[in-house]
């Protein structure tokens, strides 16, 4: 077991503290975790359902709209094809889409902080302009996820909005914000909470939860993600595990807040191929 990151640690709760736009457990929204998940493997079609309810049992749309970040975020979801294999089109409007969004989180704290350490590690450029252009390459840049095939992926597209391969399987989708847009058109189904050890079960105000659900037919046994957080502060924490190692799969042990994670992140060439976080543990076992 890799040991804990200080380092990275202290940048990530600095940029916790400074995600302003972060939403308040119980106030801003409301969650409904329900019943522990059953064993399930991935590509299983059925599995036990152990939360009748959503997820989400309200979240304040109109606070989430006024904030340019998410405004500019929730523009995106609708952006992409899900189905690997089937070739994306990245229309000009779409484009404007991506670079709006850029310049919205580019405008936030939590963007700066993770400028400003990159740029002592020799890793960004100074130049925001060119900064933006780095994540736009890093994020947005088309690949393919299989060799062959036509580019019909991209980092956004997989960590954010979700992908399924063969109708049998589900990639990505680690956004609370995306989950719950999903679940509002009951496209996806929340199936239950997966406990961590020593943690009988998650309380509404967990900010990290690790879940299983279905989505366009397919489960995912076991999906880990931030809940409540803004996309800049997702954004910023991934682009810096990324940009800090070369190495194909990078995991980072950190504490932010109360919650202990590894940070996943996975490289597909000079792209983001995945990234999220897994729950280890909590200060308060």
């Amino acid at each position: 077991r890799k040991v804990l990151n200080h380092e990275l640690s202290k940048l990530f709760n600095e940029m916790w503290d400074a995600d302003v736009h972060r939403l308040t457990p119980g106030k801003d929204y409301t969650i409904d975790v329900q019943g522990r998940a059953g064993p399930a493997q991935q590509g299983d079609s059925a599995v036990q359902d152990n939360a009748a309810r959503h997820l989400f049992h309200n979240v304040d749309e109109e606070h989430l709209k006024s904030i340019k970040t998410f405004a500019t975020f929730i523009s995106l979801l609708d952006n992409y094809e899900t189905s690997t294999g089937v070739a994306e089109v990245v229309t000009p409007e779409e484009i404007l889409e991506n670079n709006c969004f850029l310049d919205a989180i580019l405008a936030t704290e939590v963007m700066r902080l993770a400028h400003d350490y990159l740029l002592k590690k020799n890793l960004a450029k100074p130049n925001l302009a060119d900064f933006k252009h780095q994540l736009y390459n890093i994020w947005f840049q088309l690949y393919a996820r299989k060799e062959g095939h036509r580019p019909d992926s991209c980092g956004f597209e997989h960590v954010f909005v979700g992908e399924t391969r063969r109708g049998k399987e589900i990639l990505g989708l680690h956004n609370w914000v995306q989950f719950y847009l999903q679940e509002k058109r009951n496209q996806i189904d929340y199936k239950g909470y997966v406990a961590r050890k020593n943690k009988t079960r998650p309380d509404k105000d967990d900010q990290v939860l690790s879940i299983q659900f279905s989505w366009k037919g397919s489960v995912k046994p076991i999906g880990s993600t931030f809940i409540g957080v803004s996309p800049e502060f997702e954004f910023a924490l991934y682009t810096v595990v990324f940009l800090l190692s070369e190495e194909r799969v990078t995991r980072e042990i950190v504490k932010i807040d109360e919650y202990e994670l590894q940070m996943v992140v996975s490289r597909h060439g000079h792209h983001i191929g995945t990234a999220y976080p897994v729950l280890l543990s909590t200060s308060s076992e």
